[in-house]
């Protein structure tokens, strides 16, 4: 049989070793599988003629039929250009090219009638239309032309004349080279009850739509694949993982617990905070193994959550662990926790690179010995040497910074694996959470703890600096600090934005009277932290950085946030930028500092980040704006995913119904042992580049 798969693009009548190279190099495009499955982003409707005069500038692509009249050279060497007016008798359009002029005008005869189709473009009082496409008339039947394709390509293709309209025809030669229909991807069940068309035909018709409807089709059903087994192989492994590994059984909520929460616990749960903690006490309680994804945002309470439910371990005589991605971050979090659990007689530990020597060894004896209840750490934690006696949860805090095989470590460290929760600050649209984290469970708080007053977020313009200068001021002078965040560390000659140098110098000179800080990301661990604790202890008043100070550090007293150039970040990272502050009890603030000349989506932006303090909200917002693939994170999150037609931000709807379907076949086939799904298992095996069980080490 015919396979697209291992047939190797060179050998396709057009293509060659060099062209093979170029399509290689620039679109990944190996095969003839990965030809046709290089899909157009856009089309344009070729049945339709318009007249001369009823053509203009804002008209996208237009068709018309007509002569030339004649051809007009103007300007030398490269600045040559030809000209052909072209006329249907309403009016009169220039063509104008300014390559490939001697073969124009050898192919292209006067008097005789053409279609043209290309963008028309006002200039010189007249409308032109450069390079377009032309066809003989006599040749052309506009009823069959359709909805012409339109292929994303590079400046390097085009030099090599690989053009949209030269793939176009590499896909037209790709079918011709196929004689029987492609093999099936999906089972006859699930196309007949889901009214899918058959591959071969949604192949045909999303590269060449005779008209909008099987356009759509073919599109729906290409999409509800992608989607499909996407979710089998997020799903699949997520059944095993619950059939294969049997969690502890913390069966009591025991003193430990019950002291901290009748002594300890700082101000009354939220609502989402008592719901959360029932979610985990009956995770842990059932006898199978957590794999939960704590989502809140910033100053949402998720580290108090997190520290109960180590009590709860604690309580069934186990052991604890939390690990955070930086230094400063495990130092904040063992501070918090020992601060909230004073007076409990319970052993918190801290590890990380700085700890050596002898403090190191008897650490690590403790751990083995189940001295020590919680251990917090770093990568630390995961090396070879770092043993528990009997581990029965881990935390991983912001847990995007952390590789699928650090974590994965962290199962070896007890004979059963152990609990996890899942704990981010980046609050992570729906559709995005059931594509990256599928296989866990998801809790969100989405309730701040009272006392919480919402930021105040402000768009100013740069002209504005003496009042702005002047609020900062009067912030620092009632006991506050302040943070004022730059895009870059070094001035570009490119790009025209304040740079953190020279902004930390002005800083300084605007504000002698107080102590400022600089950090940013081309300093060493050792200094960035120095420069971080000075900060944190209220020794400097001002904080100048880069977007390192975006995770986990927590100031209370820092109550202002003030972003330069704030139209240079996305919102995902702007909101995080302003969850730094607004963590104490006083009013906060974040001032969006920008120029004048903004775009049309900056500006959105900036009115989804003054309007509100919702990070779902804004995190559905930046998957519309920028798409999955933008996203912070998403690339170090365990699930690789490259969607070449489904769009996450608006097929949402489809993924929820997908991903239903994809639910009852893996709970009345998890062993994939029914001959009705025998197509889906043999497509998902060969679609899997690894074998690597992802929702085992999420």
């Amino acid at each position: 049989m015919f396979d697209i798969t291992t047939r190797d693009i060179k050998y396709l009548p057009g293509v060659g070793p060099h062209r093979a190279t170029i399509l290689n190099k620039e679109l990944g495009i190996f095969s003839l599988h990965d030809l046709l499955y290089y899909f157009p982003y856009k089309y344009v409707d070729r049945s339709r003629l318009y007249y001369v005069h009823e053509i203009d500038g804002a008209m996208p692509y237009i068709q018309l039929k007509g002569q030339i009249l004649g051809f007009e050279t103007f300007g030398e060497g490269r600045q040559r250009r030809l000209v052909a007016h072209f006329s249907d008798g309403t009016g009169v359009v220039d063509l104008v090219w300014f390559q490939g002029i001697k073969y124009i005008t050898a192919k292209y005869k006067v008097w005789e009638e053409y279609i043209v189709f290309g963008k028309p473009t006002p200039y010189g009082g007249r409308m032109n239309i450069a390079h377009p496409d032309i066809d003989n008339a006599s040749e052309l039947t506009l009823s069959t032309m359709g909805l012409q394709p339109y292929y994303n390509t590079t400046e390097k293709m085009k030099r090599s004349f690989l053009n949209s309209n030269a793939l176009l025809k590499l896909v037209e030669a790709a079918f011709m080279q196929i004689q029987s229909p492609l093999t099936e991807t999906l089972s006859p069940k699930i196309l007949s009850e889901n009214h899918l068309m058959p591959l071969m035909d949604a192949l045909r018709n999303i590269h060449f739509p005779p008209n909008p409807e099987l356009l759509r089709k073919a599109q729906t059903r290409l999409k509800f694949e992608e989607l499909f087994y996407l979710q089998l192989n997020i799903l699949r492994y997520s059944k095993e993982r619950q059939r294969k590994y049997r969690g502890y059984v913390f069966e009591r909520v025991g003193k430990t617990f019950n002291d901290f929460y009748t002594k300890n616990l700082p101000f009354e749960l939220t609502g989402a905070q008592k719901r959360v903690m029932k979610e985990i006490r009956n995770d842990v309680g059932c006898g199978k193994q957590m794999n939960r994804l704590l989502q809140g945002d910033v100053g949402s309470g998720k580290t108090l959550v997190a520290l109960m439910s180590m009590l709860i371990a604690i309580d069934n005589d186990y052991q604890a662990c939390l690990m955070a991605p930086t230094e400063i971050l495990a130092n904040q979090h063992c501070e918090t926790i020992k601060e909230l659990l004073f007076g409990l007689n319970i052993h918190v530990e801290l590890l990380t690179g700085s700890v050596k020597g002898k403090k190191r060894e008897k650490l690590l004896s403790e751990l083995l010995t189940g001295d020590i209840d919680i251990l917090i750490g770093t990568h630390a934690v995961i090396e070879d040497t770092v043993n528990f006696s009997k581990l029965g949860l881990v935390v991983i805090d912001e847990q995007h910074r952390f590789g699928v095989a650090q974590r994965a470590k962290l199962w070896t460290k007890s004979i059963c694996p152990p609990h996890v929760l899942v704990m981010t600050a980046t609050p992570i649209p729906r559709t995005l959470a059931m594509t990256l984290y599928g296989d866990l469970d998801v809790s969100v708080i989405d309730e701040l703890p009272p006392g919480r007053k919402p930021i105040i977020t402000i768009h100013q313009f740069d002209n504005r600096r003496e009042s702005l200068y002047s609020s900062i001021g009067k912030q620092i002078s009632e006991g506050r600090q302040i943070y004022m965040v730059y895009p870059l560390i070094k001035e570009s000659e490119k790009i025209d934005l304040k740079n953190l140098e020279e902004g930390y110098l002005h800083v300084c000179d605007v504000f002698p009277q107080y102590k400022v800080s600089k950090l940013h990301g081309k300093m060493k661990s050792v200094e960035k932290d120095a420069e971080m604790q000075r900060f944190i202890t209220g020794e400097t008043q001002i904080m100048v950085a880069t977007t390192v100070i975006e995770v986990g550090v927590n100031v209370p007293n820092a109550s202002v946030m003030v972003i330069e150039n704030a139209e240079r970040f996305g919102l995902y990272q702007l909101h995080q930028l302003r969850g730094r502050v607004g963590r104490g009890a006083d009013q906060s603030y974040c001032i969006l500092v920008t120029n004048y000349k903004l775009t049309e989506e900056t500006r959105k932006r900036l009115e989804i980040m003054v309007r509100t303090n919702d990070g779902f909200e804004i995190a559905e917002a930046d998957l519309k704006l920028r798409g999955p693939g933008d996203l912070e994170g998403t690339q170090q999150s365990g699930i690789a995913f490259d969607l070449k037609i489904a769009d996450l931000a608006r097929d949402g709807q489809l993924l929820q119904y997908v991903r239903n379907i994809v639910q009852e076949i893996v709970d009345s086939d998890p062993e994939g042992s029914s001959p009705d799904n025998d197509i889906l298992w043999k497509q998902l095996k060969i679609l899997r580049k690894t074998n690597v069980n992802w929702a085992s080490i999420s």
